[in-house]
């Protein structure tokens, strides 16, 4: 007698019976993630507005804003945040006594746009290089955390008559194997990072961000003062995300090409880290590029980990004083000061 159930036919009727109600379900739960994705940043950008001023350059709509007067300080900020992260930290309102403070929100993050590109560090470079001489800025000192300190470098290299001095905080600069990497870049794939986030990314990184941010501070505290401020809501928009993912894949690959240049960097350079920052390594990165360009200064700071102008404002504000102070020296390239002469290891330099 023949047995129904393993006819081909029926076999393939029911495994459509099931299929569809799954594909189905399957586009339901996916267009609500959508909705739901939304509708957050929606919520979000109605409960943090922008705070500066827009001016779009090379068809990018860039958001920044400025603060203070006097000489000028650029900062540059790093994967995942915005202007707010200087403006938390607190040394925007000291450093506005002295100088004419500029923060532009990178491409992606905050209210600056990102069209679709290879948004490498010299692509930042020409567009932030634009940017600035619009506004009038020649010679300034600036500041890149993070991801921005590639930026930094970046400009320094692409335009030495805008750039006098750098601080380049908790950098990351030599090509090593990273978790995180692998971990954050699909969202930065075409077409399938683009479902994902709008998808299932918000709500993943919606799990995930306070343990990031814990990693970001350790083996430090969160301050208070960022909990409290920070605008991470914005940071848990889909085009947050991808500005976040692609950075995060082209973390690797750009310092490659980076590298073959720092010793070109003939201009005051200022480094300045956490002793235990837990995302860039300090020895195979800062130590390193100190090492590698013999006229910088190095200050680390024992203790404390990979946001360090909100973990030791102080510190970095004097990073930034060093480098103005050096940028306004006429005779030759200043060397490493004595104080500067110690082993990373034994205890804070500076």
């Amino acid at each position: 007698m023949h047995d129904a159930r393993t006819h081909p036919t029926t076999t393939r009727a029911n495994r459509r019976n099931w299929l569809a109600p799954a594909l189905i379900g399957s586009a339901a739960a996916l267009g609500a993630s959508a909705l739901y994705a939304l509708s957050k940043a929606r919520e979000a950008e109605r409960h943090h507005k922008p705070i500066g001023h827009f001016m779009t350059v090379d068809g990018v709509r860039l958001h920044y804003m400025e603060r203070g007067k006097g000489e000028p300080l650029v900062l540059i900020h790093g994967n995942g945040t915005m202007i707010q992260d200087f403006l938390v930290s607190g040394i925007v309102e000291d450093l506005a006594r002295r100088h004419r403070v500029i923060i532009i929100d990178r491409p992606g993050y905050g209210y600056s746009t990102r069209p679709r590109a290879l948004w490498t560090p010299r692509a930042h470079a020409t567009l932030f290089q634009k940017a600035l001489e619009r506004l009038g800025v020649a010679r300034a000192v600036v500041l890149g955390h993070s991801w921005g300190s590639l930026v930094a470098v970046a400009l320094a290299l692409q335009a030495p008559h805008l750039v006098r001095s750098l601080v380049l905080a908790s950098g990351y600069y030599y090509p090593t194997l990273r978790a995180d990497v692998l971990l954050f870049s699909p969202p930065a794939i075409p077409v399938l990072g683009d479902a994902m986030r709008y998808s299932v990314s918000p709500l993943i990184a919606r799990l995930i961000l306070p343990g990031l941010i814990k990693a970001m501070f350790a083996p430090a505290e969160v301050p208070e003062r960022f909990d409290a401020q920070m605008p991470k809501e914005l940071m848990l928009r889909p085009s947050q995300l991808r500005a976040a993912a692609e950075d995060a894949a082209l973390m690797t690959p750009v310092t490659v090409e980076l590298q073959e240049h720092y010793r070109e960097l003939t201009l005051p350079l200022v480094i300045v880290t956490g002793a235990d920052d837990q995302i860039a390594d300090v020895g195979r990165q800062s130590v390193r590029l100190h090492r590698e360009v013999p006229h910088s200064d190095f200050i680390v700071v024992p203790g404390m980990g990979h946001m360090i102008h909100h973990l030791a404002p102080d510190r970095v504000i004097e990073a930034i004083e060093r480098a103005s102070e050096r940028s306004l020296d006429t005779g030759v390239p200043a060397i490493r000061r004595s104080r500067d002469r110690r082993l990373w290891g034994q205890a804070a330099v500076g």
